[in-house]
């Protein structure tokens, strides 16, 4: 069975491996045939999240043909805190309502 495994180790690098497995497989075959566990050893599997064409599951998982396992890394900064960051940065009146201004209307209109 054709199956992918596929890991972003930093921004814009995608690790794509296509493997071919007997079945039946789970997800965590499917990584120690891959190799990644030993390239990149901050994956150690009690401690990652893992999807099948993104929905989390589990290591135990029964893999199906033209699967395609993603190995998620954590996020460093909370979405909602970049969000602030950036609209506080960027300054109110450059974003999202306030940036096109019809003439003579009241602000964020």
């Amino acid at each position: 069975m054709l199956v992918w495994v596929v890991y972003a180790p930093q921004p814009r690098q995608v690790e794509e491996i296509a493997l071919n497995l007997i079945e039946p497989s789970s997800v965590l075959d499917a990584l120690r045939h891959s190799g990644l566990l030993q390239r990149f050893p901050e994956i150690a599997p009690p401690h990652i999240l893992l999807g099948i064409w993104g929905r989390l599951t589990s290591l135990q998982q029964a893999l199906r043909e033209h699967d395609r396992v993603e190995v998620y890394r954590p996020l460093r900064v909370d979405p909602k805190v970049a969000r602030r960051e950036r609209f506080v940065k960027q300054g109110a009146r450059t974003t999202g309502l306030f940036v096109k201004k019809r003439p003579g209307s009241k602000a964020g209109y």
